[in-house]
């Protein structure tokens, strides 16, 4: 990776389900004005032990400290992904699962009512996994009703499956056990129910705000988001 200014985590942003890397845009745009190194990894959504092993992997390629954030699915990841990591300063989850060692994400989103996703999926079969789409025609309310319906029917043309399989696999770590975490609760959020995003977020002892938003806090509401990781990063860093 390139240098990067003195004092500044590099902040490493991993998307969910349903979106893509292009999800951060307006994160990085911010992160980038603070003089923030950011790079936004492809998440393949294929598994959580086999997403995780390619998240660390790409780890060994960022210099010097890091910032590693979550949004939705990916909260999963980078909490398996972060473990024995010194590089790893702080965790940030933004509408995120946090798992427990034993804990699937489907199982979390189930614990507390609130989410109408099951109902708003399509599945397509990939040969040996089973692939989940958000309906089209469902994508703007279920996924992002405070987005302009122009750009979320983009998003909805653009989404990237998640194999059913990786909403079902179970953790084997959990990084928030010992590195700092910070949670971003979306209040509005009809994937993951704000109740069991305050249920992690409460375990895991994070630095927690509340932003009344859909799921696609990142998108709707990036000053927010960066607002929350530039806290994280000057907390870690002095």
């Amino acid at each position: 990776m390139n240098s990067k200014p003195e004092n500044k985590p590099t902040v490493v942003l991993v998307h969910g389900a349903f979106a893509d890397a292009s999800s951060w845009n307006g994160v990085i745009e911010r992160l980038h004005r603070g003089g923030y190194p950011v790079v936004a990894p492809a998440n393949p959504l294929r598994g959580l032990a086999e997403d995780a092993d390619g998240l660390r992997d790409f780890l060994k390629s960022v210099h010097g400290p890091v910032v590693l954030v979550g949004h939705s699915y990916g909260g999963a990841v980078i909490s398996q992904a972060a473990t024995d990591n010194a590089q790893i300063k702080a965790l940030v989850y933004i509408a995120a699962f946090a798992p427990e060692a034993g804990e699937s994400a489907l199982e979390l989103s189930n614990k507390f009512p609130g989410s109408t996703l099951g109902p708003n999926l399509d599945s397509v079969s990939n040969g040996t996994k089973t692939d989940l789409y958000i309906k089209a025609d469902k994508f703007h309310d279920q996924f992002a009703a405070d987005v302009p319906e122009p750009v979320t029917d983009l998003m909805a043309a653009t989404q990237r499956p998640i194999a059913a399989s990786a909403l079902e696999e179970k953790a084997t770590k959990a990084a928030w056990n010992t590195i700092p975490s910070w949670s971003l609760i979306a209040t509005q959020d009809h994937n993951i129910p704000p109740a069991a995003q305050r249920f992690m977020a409460e375990r895991a002892h994070a630095r927690t705000v509340e932003v009344d938003a859909s799921h696609a806090v990142s998108v709707s509401r990036p000053a927010a988001v960066a607002d929350l990781i530039e806290q994280a990063a000057r907390t870690v860093t002095g």
